[in-house]
């Protein structure tokens, strides 16, 4: 038995897939980059105050990453059948929740941002920063949900090309008003983290603006019209509710779980609060290639069921897996080599600066277990239609687990920074034994209807 499928087909569907989603999933981060790197230059308070509404901001990709993933495991099914209406009436029901998850999350944040931000961090300092900066970009947060469905929704039908342009007109805009925002060039005010949060805003309508364009005016697949997103189906609304919830819920679960972590680590003091912030964003770049896996392995599984080619499925699933444990291989060796050169584009303290590679260290080792459960769990298994289980796993693991022990090493016990955070990312190792015992079982494969 072939470890690796001897299927060309596979390969054309699966590796364009990840190129594109990994390129695009680059510029979407080194957006959020480009942000740190400049307000680390700005200030380390500026920093730390934007690293803490970036926190709120991964909660809300999250749960609308949630959405569009619970619309992608059908729509993708879909697309295998070739049922093109069942596409626009799952996309209708994926953008009125994400627009409505967005609009609650701007007004909480809108209206109560000094309330929201103590719960990440007492500094005084850090939190008046992030204020000025989440009042501008909590603007951006309904331009972002509606942008991230219709690509999703794209991306099931084997369109990603469209994704990448995007971000890449996103981040030319972002970099260009950041520089100009941030420190006041071209004759620009200088406006610090307000800059920061005004170029983010600005680059969210270019992004959401060039997207409706291409779905309404060009696209050839789906030829989704305005009014059809005004009308939804029960019978879609209630199939997506069955099998969407799962993945929603699990989304919301891990942002509330990340900005837990990041709420421990920030109580530990502002210099942890900066190191995080650095190597949180440097992990989010350097493993664009195992999440863009994980979509890819969704939309391919749940075309071939689609499809009705059952046989297919186990043979996918191997080669499937053996990417993944060379993508994460890669990876961390990757990280762990870059983590100097990047620490040292930051003007930060010695202690910051030192504190920010031990974190990137950690990293680069349990990031091959990310690769390889992360894609395994929620690309094989959910595209294979079992979403509760992905959920269920997920709770496990960081609600009972993790934030627990983490919460008492920081609080109770005293530990260190260092190993606070090697407890708040065990997890990411310990599901890997999870996942090869689900995946390789099979009985994840589940009608939708």
């Amino acid at each position: 038995m072939s470890i690796l499928v001897k299927d060309r087909k596979f390969y054309r569907t699966l590796f364009p897939l990840i190129a594109v989603i990994a390129l695009q999933n680059v510029i979407t981060f080194v957006v959020a980059l480009a942000d740190n790197v400049m307000l680390g230059m700005y200030s380390e308070t500026a920093l730390s105050g934007a690293a803490l509404v970036n926190q709120i901001q991964f909660l809300l990709q999250m749960v609308v990453g949630g959405i569009g993933e619970g619309m992608l495991v059908m729509t993708s099914r879909f697309w295998g059948a070739k049922d093109i209406t069942s596409i626009k009436k799952t996309t209708a029901v994926g953008l009125l929740l994400g627009i409505i998850t967005a609009a609650g999350m701007w007004a909480a944040v809108f209206f109560l941002p000094r309330e929201v931000l103590s719960l990440f961090t007492f500094e005084q300092t850090v939190i008046g920063e992030g204020t000025q900066y989440m009042q501008i970009v909590c603007f951006s947060y309904v331009f972002f949900a509606v942008n991230s469905i219709l690509l999703a929704s794209l991306r099931s039908v084997e369109t990603v090309k469209i994704g990448f342009i995007v971000s890449v007109i996103s981040l030319g805009v972002n970099i260009f008003l950041n520089y100009m925002l941030i420190f006041g060039n071209f004759g620009a005010p200088e406006l610090g983290a307000r800059g920061a949060a005004i170029a983010t805003l600005a680059a969210r309508i270019v992004e959401v603006g060039a997207t409706c364009l291409y779905v309404f005016r060009i696209d050839q697949k789906i030829r989704l019209k305005m009014r059809e997103l005004l009308r939804i189906s029960g019978t879609i609304f209630r199939q997506y509710i069955k099998v969407g919830t799962p993945v929603i819920v699990s989304g919301a679960m891990w942002g509330v779980a990340m900005a837990i972590q990041a709420a421990i680590l920030g109580h530990m003091g502002q210099t942890v609060i900066a190191a995080n912030s650095i190597a949180a964003a440097v992990f989010e770049v350097v493993t664009v290639v195992a999440y863009a896996s994980a979509s890819a392995a969704a939309v391919v599984i749940a075309k071939t069921l689609g499809e009705d080619r059952k046989e297919m499925v186990k043979p996918y699933t191997r080669t499937l897996q053996m990417i993944f444990l060379m993508i994460g291989a890669a990876t961390g060796i990757i990280l762990f080599f870059l983590k100097d050169m990047i620490v040292g584009l930051y003007s930060i303290t010695p202690e910051t600066k030192q504190l920010a590679l031990e974190f990137m260290t950690i990293l680069s080792v349990t990031v091959v277990g990310t690769a390889y459960q992360m894609p395994a769990l929620t690309g094989i298994v959910r595209g294979g239609g079992d979403t509760k289980f992905v959920m269920i796993n997920d709770l496990i693991f960081m609600w009972g687990i993790v934030l627990p022990i983490s919460a008492f090493a920081a609080f109770v016990w005293s530990w260190s920074p260092v190993l606070v955070f090697i407890c708040l990312k065990s997890d990411q190792i310990l599901k890997c034994f999870v996942a090869v015992a689900k995946v390789n079982r099979y009985r994840w494969i589940k009608q939708l209807s």
